[in-house]
């Protein structure tokens, strides 16, 4: 039995997308009314500077166009962003960075 038989399929689909609107529906609607704890505010303050690193961090460590083989271009493109973005505390220059520092290094003539 595969993923790719029908009846296999639309039951894994059906399944992910009812358990997806059951975790939605856990803090929508059952705590979308209340007032949530001044610890738990704080905290969910961070999930949106978490999940970019968290994105972004195995395609610098292990990228899939070098075969999983962590390279220089990719780790200096990794660590340009980190310094700008941690520097200049905004999103646009810091991918800028990261980008032009792994295009560059792509496009060097010389084997790194």
């Amino acid at each position: 039995m595969s993923l790719q038989d029908p009846w296999v399929f639309w039951p894994v689909i059906l399944a992910l997308g009812v358990s997806t609107y059951l975790i939605r529906f856990s803090f929508i609607g059952l705590l979308g009314d209340r007032q949530l704890p001044v610890w738990a505010l704080r905290l969910l303050r961070y999930v949106p500077v978490a999940v970019l690193p968290a994105l972004v961090a195995p395609m610098v460590v292990w990228p899939s166009a070098t075969g999983g083989q962590t390279d220089l271009p990719h780790l200096a493109a990794g660590a340009a962003a980190l310094l700008v973005g941690a520097l200049g505390r905004s999103l646009i220059p810091a991918v800028a960075a990261g980008m032009g520092t792994l295009y560059a290094l792509e496009a060097w003539p010389l084997p790194l």
